[in-house]
């Protein structure tokens, strides 16, 4: 049986959402706050599971004596506070951003990307067809997950998630500068000679697709992935006594992928490579028995 610790009740504080009074458990952020106020602000590189780094800056949002905007995914919120979510200059800076995200790189498999884009009236193409990009071949140097870097926005997430926030292997980092910068294994090794451990748990926070699954990759490229058609079914892992779940993604009886819930005390989302990956003995069991 998992312990679960109990945290002591929180102070509620009041601040003011586009005018409208709010309370909201004292050191949540504005982004908490807007959630709970069924305010949809829009996000990238904010993790339910990660420190927020403040890299995509789409979810910026206006404060009242501020000089500047603030990203709501990491700002507090504080007694008195006035904020407002859309404003015509909060709006503008996020259809900036997704217009010089949209440019450089491939958003098409980032969820809500089209939306947004529409919403804020955002036009990539208005650089034209000199506007760099980052233009790389995908990575398929294994069986369990592929990297497209032409889909990857720099959000830092599956860099923290390999490094001291939750698996401590440290095997990508950042390298380069500026347009240049990538995510990267020591000295652009290939992944196989890296210090990866394949636990997924990059793949698992990553907002655009540029870290997908082997099996996702390979029915995208054939056309038959289709997330509608898929079903959700949560367990528990096998392989130890941990005791971590597991949600199980099928389509067509077959095992797609494999993720885990971000609210399970016992793995926060993340998981082992036997957890993420060890799935396939199941569907060859089934295969054995036909």
């Amino acid at each position: 049986m998992t312990a679960i610790p109990l945290r002591p009740p929180r102070r509620l504080v009041d601040l003011t959402l586009d005018g409208e009074p709010v309370r909201a458990p004292e050191g949540s952020t504005l982004l908490d706050a807007c959630r709970a106020a069924g305010k949809d602000v829009p996000t990238l590189c904010q993790g339910d599971t990660l420190t927020p780094k403040n890299a995509c800056r789409v979810c910026v949002v206006e404060v009242e004596g501020s000089r500047t905007l603030a990203p709501a995914c990491s700002r507090r919120v504080e007694p008195g506070m006035e904020v407002r979510t859309d404003t015509e200059r909060a709006r503008h800076s996020r259809k900036v951003v997704l217009e010089l995200l949209a440019s450089s790189t491939d958003l098409s498999t980032t969820p809500g990307a089209a939306e947004w884009i529409e919403e804020y009236g955002a036009e990539p193409d208005r650089f034209g067809a000199e506007a760099a990009r980052v233009a790389e071949e995908p990575k398929v140097d294994n069986d369990l997950y592929v990297r497209d870097y032409s889909k990857c926005v720099l959000c830092y997430k599956c860099v923290d998630a390999c490094g001291e926030q939750w698996q401590n292997t440290f095997a990508i980092a950042v390298a380069g500068r500026g347009f240049d910068a990538r995510i990267s294994t020591e000295h652009d090794a290939p992944l196989t000679d890296s210090a990866c451990v394949y636990c997924g748990n990059c793949v698992e926070v990553c907002p655009t697709g540029a870290l997908s699954f082997k099996t996702e990759f390979d029915m995208r490229a054939a056309g038959t992935w289709d997330e509608s058609a898929q079903t959700e079914t949560t367990t528990v892992c096998a392989y130890c006594g941990v005791g971590c779940n597991l949600t199980l993604h099928v389509q067509d009886n077959e095992i797609v992928k494999v993720t885990s819930p971000h609210d399970n005390p016992v793995t926060h989302g993340n998981l082992c490579i036997k957890g993420r990956f060890g799935y396939q003995h199941v569907q060859n069991h089934a295969q054995n028995q036909d």
